[in-house]
């Protein structure tokens, strides 16, 4: 047997402090966006057949992890985890969403609260608001901008649903203006119909809020989409510097750019000012064992599909399942799990002991090509990349002084 890197054991602790579970409530979907995660240019997900998921499966899996936060494993006395719905438009299966909302307000576990979140294109946001703001949810409405920069996002029959999304936003901060200040905010997907300064000032003039701005998935695209991808793909880094006040929006949206995040992780890991825990304070801050930036298998999230696939992401294409769930129970056999991940790890474990920047690696395994043959890490860096690496960190905090206190005062790395 080679290297162990990781142990069913710790994944039972990961499973104990779980963060956040989501759901994907249905396959289904009222909108037919041309860049889809799931539509025309992917081939790394399962067929969508309109499916929804059932409550059953979903108090499975809800019982199966209040089993690990009742257990010694739990650290906390009242940890909050965040129940996720995600779809498809998990909207389209609300009688599911109010089953699950009522089953956690009567769940008997005291070690932990819980709060609800969505993601959603708001189609159906004049339905069900009021049941949304009654029990509290973070809601995160998809739109890509103004009118032609949310151009991508059509109806069946290719029909346009701009107006329809902004008179239900609209009407959404008419009814509940404190709730839509706080607990409201923007995806935006970048394409090359819109850009980061065109999402930037719609949704600061509109609405006085900073979008989440996310670039195509450019994951398990077809063979034959490629070229399309590549005609619809922008870099976030690189359409914001093509902005006139570039700098300007870089502060405003801070660790929503490339820049501030690159430079939280460097100031995190490399100025010794910064302890993850009490141990790391009293001790000294630990070598990483693990190769790769890939999250521990559930230390994150857990993301069940809407055909009961367990994963440890919704990010990553659904091949990676760990587990499965049903309404007979929980299929996850942790040994398997830790098994599967050592033969990740003892791939890249050469390629990662050579890289400078391993200890801040943000690098997923899953979303490495060839990860069951000979995968080759695109985030590896020699020595002289390294040292450019940190000549521009220090050079951006040398410009921008402020940034330092900014990022020590106000971000928590998790």
């Amino acid at each position: 047997m080679g290297k162990i890197y990781l142990t069913a054991e710790n994944i039972r602790y990961q499973l104990a402090n779980l963060k956040q579970l989501t759901f994907e409530v249905t396959d289904a979907c009222n909108l037919n966006c041309k860049y889809c995660t799931y539509g025309e240019f992917y081939n790394d997900y399962d067929r969508r057949d309109n499916k929804k998921l059932s409550l059953p499966v979903a108090c499975k899996i809800i019982d199966y992890l209040t089993e690990f936060w009742r257990s010694e494993q739990n650290l906390s006395a009242k940890r909050n985890v965040y129940i996720s719905f995600y779809g498809g438009e998990p909207l389209l299966n609300m009688p599911f969403i109010k089953s699950v909302v009522k089953y956690m307000e009567d769940l008997d576990c005291p070690s932990r609260s819980f709060t609800f979140t969505m993601t959603t294109n708001a189609m159906l946001l004049h339905k069900y608001m009021d049941f949304l703001v009654k029990y509290d949810f973070n809601l995160l409405i998809s739109l890509d901008g103004n009118e032609y920069n949310t151009s991508y996002r059509v109806a069946k029959g290719d029909n346009p649903v701009f107006p329809t999304i902004i008179k239900n936003v609209e009407n959404l901060r008419a009814a509940y203006p404190d709730y839509f200040q706080q607990k409201v905010n923007f995806n935006a997907v970048l394409h090359n119909r819109n850009s980061i300064s065109e999402i930037y000032d719609f949704f600061k003039s509109r609405y006085n809020k900073i979008p989440e701005i996310g670039e195509l998935n450019n994951m398990g695209i077809r063979p034959d989409k490629i070229s399309l991808f590549q005609a619809t793909y922008r870099n976030s880094y690189e359409s914001l510097h093509q902005a006139e006040n570039y700098e300007a929006i870089e502060q405003d949206m801070f660790v929503n750019t490339r820049t501030y995040r690159s430079a939280t992780t460097f100031l995190h890991q490399y100025s010794g000012h910064v302890f993850n825990d009490y141990t790391d304070l009293l001790l000294g801050k630990r070598e990483k064992e693990i190769p790769t930036g890939t999250c521990l298998p559930f230390g994150k999230r857990m993301f069940i599909t809407v055909n009961g696939k367990i994963l440890p992401c919704e990010r990553i294409g659904q091949q990676f399942a760990l587990g499965s769930v049903s309404e007979t129970g929980v299929e996850l056999d942790l040994q398997a799990i830790a098994d599967r991940y050592n033969t990740y790890y003892a791939k890249l474990d050469k390629q990662c002991s050579k890289c400078y920047d391993a200890q801040t690696c943000m690098q997923c395994i899953f979303n490495l090509k060839d990860l069951d043959g000979n995968p080759v890490c695109r985030g590896f860096m020699n020595e002289k990349a390294f040292i450019d690496y940190k000549s521009r960190q220090m050079s951006f905090f040398r410009k921008n002084p402020e940034a330092y206190y900014r990022i020590m005062e106000e971000v928590i790395v998790t």
